[in-house]
This record gives C-alpha cells, structure tokens and sequence, in this order.
C-alpha cells in the first residue's frame, strides 16, 4: 500500500512538469516566451504608474531582445517581417536602456516601453503566417 500511495505521489507530482513540457514543445520558440514574461513584468506595473520594475530590469529586457533577435526564426512566423521587427525592438529596447540610465521621467519611460510592447505585439500578430 505505501508503494501505491508513493507512486501515486510521484505521478501526481511529475504532472505540471509534463504539462508544461507540451505547452513548450508546441509553442516552439522560448525566447519569445522569455521576451513576454519580462515585457509583461514590466510593462503592465508601467501602466500602473509604477516604473520600478522597468528601471531595474531594463537592461535584462534588452538583453532578452537581443537573445530573441538572434534566435532561429520558427516556420509559423513571416521570416522577413519578423527579423525587421525584431531589429525594432531590439532597437526600442536599447532606447529603454538609455533612458533609464539618463534618469528619464516616467512620461517618457512609459512612451518607451508602451512603444516597445507595441511591437512586440506585432511580432506575435501580425508576423505569424496565417493558416
């Protein structure tokens, strides 16, 4: 019985993992997925007016683009659409970086990165192939 309960323990355990494993098996591009938890850990506290997250993840969030940017373009994405925009935000990216460490007000800073989460946008829309 207590080998039973065990395994019963393990499986129920090892299923979020495996879960997870087919969400990103299907998605089939994690620097897109690391690009997003970042935007969305600091964009969306921006729209709240709070720029602390931002100001201290800039440079991770350009970092992050720029992984992204020279990553393998998969087949479900326009390959030239995408390697544009993604030049852009990379470059809108490094534009966040620099405000940020001019001390820029929060007006620009939220012009920034609203510009930013604009063209990610675009990326995850608009330069997916239709089907």
């Amino acid at each position: 019985m207590k080998s039973f309960v065990r395994l019963a323990v393990i499986i129920l355990a090892m299923l979020p993992a495996v879960c997870f494993a087919q969400t990103t098996k299907k998605a089939g591009w994690p620097e897109l997925k690391a690009f997003h938890a970042l935007m969305s850990g600091t964009f969306h506290p921006a729209e709240e007016g709070n720029f602390k997250p931002l100001i201290e993840k800039a440079d991770s969030l350009y970092i992050v683009a720029k992984l992204w940017q020279d990553s393998k373009i998969p087949d479900g994405f326009k390959p030239e659409e995408t390697k544009a925009t993604l030049a852009k935000l990379v470059n809108q990216c490094l534009n966040i970086q620099g405000a940020v460490k001019a001390n820029a007000a929060e007006e620009k800073l939220n012009v920034l990165i609203t510009d930013a989460h604009d063209i990610f946008h675009k990326i995850v829309e608009e330069c997916r192939k239709k089907d």
